[in-house]
């Protein structure tokens, strides 16, 4: 069949015998690890992310704030969006391993979310990253930063982007998360 479409006896090698070839395909990708495919799968989570959800109904920027016992770094961006989603990502470990694909998924199905970084000592790179990316959150929060540098905040004004410092300890802020929308 291949060989007749190659020679232009025939339009099309088939629908059935194109399945074949990628089943074989990620036979052979699973037998050795299954990183191709990994790597275009938006479900599956990566080591970096500690918590990730989509909100049924989304939260005013505000309410969340409230809701973690958030403290605004830039008090001239209002916090009236609504946010439709939050992922809580170990900054050391995403700056660390996270590819591009692996990037992507920290948005989940919307960028109109809140992206909750730990393990924050000054908060520039988060904020680098985000500058240099296309793609934006809705909200950035960082977990009991040690201090939260100046530059960072730049940054985020520039974005106009919220910045939000909370002391919850990790544990305490994902429930607190979870329990939203």
């Amino acid at each position: 069949v291949i060989s007749d479409y190659e020679a232009g006896r025939r339009k099309s090698p088939g629908i059935a015998t194109v399945r074949k070839i990628v089943d074989a395909f990620l036979d052979i990708d699973e037998k050795v690890g299954g990183q191709i495919l990994k790597q275009y799968s938006l479900a599956a989570k990566t080591d970096s992310i500690i918590s990730i959800k989509e909100f049924a109904v989304e939260v005013l920027a505000s309410d969340l704030v409230d809701k973690i016992d958030g403290e605004n770094l830039t008090p001239a961006i209002e916090l009236d969006d609504h946010i439709h989603g939050f992922t809580v990502i170990d900054s050391v470990r995403a700056i660390t391993s996270l590819s591009s694909f692996d990037y992507l998924k920290i948005y989940g199905w919307s960028s109109q979310r809140a992206l909750v970084f730990t393990g924050v000592r000054f908060g520039r790179s988060p904020m680098i990253a985000i500058r240099a990316h296309p793609l934006k959150p809705a909200m950035v929060v960082y977990q009991k930063p040690d201090q939260v540098d100046e530059l960072a905040i730049r940054l985020a004004e520039l974005e106009n982007i919220p910045l939000i410092r909370t002391q919850l300890a990790v544990s305490d802020l994902v429930e607190k998360l979870q329990s939203l929308g």
